[in-house]
Formats: structure tokens, sequence, C-alpha cells
């Protein structure tokens, strides 16, 4: 590695092969992360400036610096290369390790309604049928879905079941009657289920209500932030307003809810990249664990956000981080998904190689049985991987997404970013990319603004 080679008397001095340092500037703060070991390191100009010559493959020597400073500065990163945290090497083990050939499946997406009483513009799901035909699970496939969970999670104790759709509350009986049904696996085959729901809060009454905040672990509830943009893109089916609708109901929801975990979760378009007002706007409502994700769409739609839009959605970043910073200073404490980072507890490497697991630990079972990798796959034929009412189930296909990671994607392998995202949505890579290892590039820099921005938002406040 290069740090070998810093010497005054070097003839040349070259960069290192797979990108192992990553600097950057965050305000005052001049950061420098080791990729591998995933240390940062807080460094004066000089540094910074020395690092930066040696990645770029120049002689540091020939700055505008007192040259016993550049000495001790290149002593102090050979401690710290000693120390693995700096120039560490990369991360290699064998791809189908990841599979580890066991399939084990510890998360199920339950799609218990291929239906929906709001009819957004956006939908990746065409408005909760994923491109079929409008259906409800009927509680024995639910079951039966439950049943191949507990037979392919192996010794694995803590499962997760999200109840998805379209919209769940639709069919909520049957929700009911699958959670009382995954208790009684519970016991019998001495598991722990976390049941979730992604919702978008219209058919919330205070019985449901109460239900969801007993019983489910988390909860995901769909709202876009302005009155103004959530109503001109998720409208009902009689294509009025939802705002209205939703956002008294989700806040009730919240507050029955006390320490128990919750997203409010919006997704902003072309239409509003001003999209920290949105995020202003759902804080001011009194919600304090905010998601805001970029639209994913073909080109073709109105709504798609393009390459001339990227710049200004990173810029929006920095602004939104702003936004946070300042709240939090102010004693308006909200936490924003994306900027969100674990130096402390964070995902092993195993899972920051191979990302969220779907077809291999994540499968989305939907109305009829069909096992699907995710459920952005749902309806995409090709990637059926079974049905849990035959007790099919395509061993090959989990293999090859558990060798889809990191190590197979070219691009990752030499970007920063690489174990914040886990190389990214397979789904968005085959739809765009018609490969599920080359990764949607769109989606690529907005996660490394987003990742830039975690980290000087975290080491800002640990300082």
């Amino acid at each position: 590695m290069f740090l070998n080679s810093l010497r005054k008397d070097t003839a040349h001095i070259g960069a290192t092969e797979s990108n192992v340092i990553h600097t950057f500037r965050y305000k005052d703060l001049y950061l420098a992360i080791d990729v591998e070991s995933g240390a940062v390191h807080s460094v004066d100009k000089e540094a910074f400036d020395v690092i930066n010559a040696c990645i770029g493959g120049n002689d540091p020597y020939l700055l505008d610096y007192p040259q016993e400073d550049i000495t001790e500065i290149l002593g102090e990163l050979d401690d710290l290369k000693k120390q693995g945290t700096y120039d560490s090497p990369e991360h290699i083990i064998e791809s189908t390790a990841l599979g580890d050939g066991r399939h084990v499946i510890k998360s199920l997406c339950l799609h218990v309604a291929h239906d929906c009483n709001l009819r957004c513009k956006y939908c990746f799901a065409s408005t909760g049928e994923f491109h079929g035909e409008r259906m409800l699970m009927s509680e024995e496939v639910g079951k039966k879905a439950l049943d191949f969970l507990m037979e392919h999670s192996g010794n694995r104790h803590t499962l997760e079941v999200d109840f998805f759709g379209g919209e769940p509350l639709m069919n909520f009986e049957v929700v009911k009657s699958l959670v009382e049904y995954g208790r009684s696996l519970e016991k019998k085959f001495n598991k722990h289920i976390n049941f979730t729901m992604t919702t978008n809060a219209v058919a919330l009454t205070d019985e449901i209500s109460d239900y969801l905040n007993r019983e489910m672990h988390n909860i995901v509830i769909s709202l876009d932030g302005r009155r103004e943009i959530h109503d001109a893109l998720r409208p009902t089916a009689n294509g009025r307003g939802s705002f209205d609708i939703i956002s008294e109901k989700a806040m009730k929801l919240i507050k029955g809810r006390g320490d128990k975990e919750y997203y409010v979760r919006g997704t902003f378009t072309n239409r509003n990249l001003d999209f920290t007002e949105d995020v202003k706007a759902l804080h001011d409502m009194g919600f304090e664990q905010i998601s805001l994700e970029p639209v994913v769409l073909d080109d073709s739609s109105p709504y798609a956000i393009l390459d001339e839009h990227i710049k200004t959605v990173l810029d929006e970043y920095e602004r939104l981080a702003d936004y946070l910073v300042e709240s939090r200073k102010n004693g308006r404490w909200f936490n924003f998904f994306h900027f969100m980072v674990d130096f402390d507890a964070g995902p092993c490497l195993k899972k920051r190689l191979s990302g969220c697991g779907a077809g291999v630990e994540y499968a989305a079972i939907t109305p009829e049985g069909d096992i699907y990798p995710c459920h952005q796959f749902v309806g995409e034929t090709e990637f059926k991987m079974g049905s849990v009412v035959t007790g099919e189930y395509s061993f090959e296909m989990s293999k090859g997404f558990a060798e889809c990671s990191i190590l197979s994607k070219p691009t990752c392998r030499t970007c920063f970013a690489k174990y914040f995202c886990s190389g990214g949505c397979a789904a968005n890579a085959w739809k765009f990319n018609g490969d599920i290892n080359k990764p949607y590039a769109r989606t690529c820099e907005l996660v490394r603004k987003r990742t830039e921005l975690a980290i000087g938002i975290h080491t800002k406040e640990k300082q």
C-alpha cells in the first residue's frame, strides 16, 4: 500500500489501487475515511492536503508546508496504518460464503392486499395491484407463508414479518388472524416474530390503532410532507386529497406508541426537489422519525428524477443536513433515516457485503402464495422463486442472489460508500440495467452524498 513508499527520497509515490482512503470536507471539518476498517479521522488542513497528495500519487513534500510537519504527518499516518485504521487492505471472502448454502430466511414481506384505497401517481406497484388483479391474501395462504418461514428459518430465533400491500389495512381481519397464528408458532418452534406494518393510515380507527400499537414492533406510515405536495400525488380512489385524512390519524397513532418504533416515510419526485420543506412540515406536525426517499421511475415518467435534477438534489441534502443540525442544537430533535450511521454497533461484515438479503434471508409472498426475492420484484415472473402453497422453492435462484454482493460489482469495489449501502438495490439494478450486479448510477450519486453528510453530522455531534 502507498504508505510503505512515503519517504522524502522516494522517486515515485503511487496511489492505492482500491481507493481505500476517501477525503471530504463537512463545514469546518477535514475528514478522511479508511474505507475497509470504517475508521473516520478528523484532521487539520495540513494533514488533509498531505493525504490527498498521497492519494493522487503526488509527492507530499512538494506541498507548501514545513518539511518537518510533513514528515510528522506521514509518521502519524504510518502509526495509524499499523493500528489497522488507515489504508487497510480490502476485505475479501468467497462470494459463495455469503449464502452459507443453508438458505436461512429470517424476514417475510406478506402482501396481504394487492389493492389500495389511494391512487398514488408514482406508485411502483401500479396503485397496489402490482400489474395484476386486485386481490386480498386469504388466511390459508398467510398461514402457509408463516409455516414456510418456520421451515426455512433454521436456528434463527428472532424473525420479521411485514404486512404490506397495496394497503394491508384493507385486509385487517386476516392480519389479526395471522398475528394470532404467528404467536402460536412462536411457542411451538421457540421463535420470536417482530410483526411490522407499512400503511397509508387511511383506514385507521381508534380500535385498529390500539391493536397496531400493541402488536406491531414497527410501523411505517406513508406521508409525503406538505399538504399541497402530498395531495397532488397521493389522491384517494375518488380523486380527492388524502393529506387531511392521513395526517390526523397518523399523529394519533404515533402518540399512542410510546417508545415503540415507527417511521413516517415520504417520497419526493421532481415536483418537490425542495424536499427539505417537506421534512420541515413533518417535523412541525410532531413526527421525530422521518424518512424521505427519492422516487425511482423510468425516465418517461413525468415525475422521474433525471440526470439534470441530481445536482439540485445533492444541494438539497446539504440544506436538509443544516436544518437537522440546527433543529437538534435548538432542542427540537428529530432523526432523518438517511443521515444515520452507527460506528459502534453497525451490521457485521457479511451483512455490509451482501446488503438487504433479498432472495436469500428475505422474501416477499403474494396473495396467491407466490415467492419473490423482495416486494419490488413482485410481478416480474422471471423472478418467481416458488410457492408457499405448493412448497416449491428455487434454491438455485437464491444462490444467485447470495452471490450478488459488493464483491461481484466492479463499480462498488472502488466506492468509498460501499459498506454503507452494501451495493444498492438489486431490483433497481435489474430494472434499469438488466443485471442485479450493475447498480443504478443515479442512486449511487445520492448515496455517496448522504453518506458524507451522515458521517459529517455524526463527527460534528461527537465533538
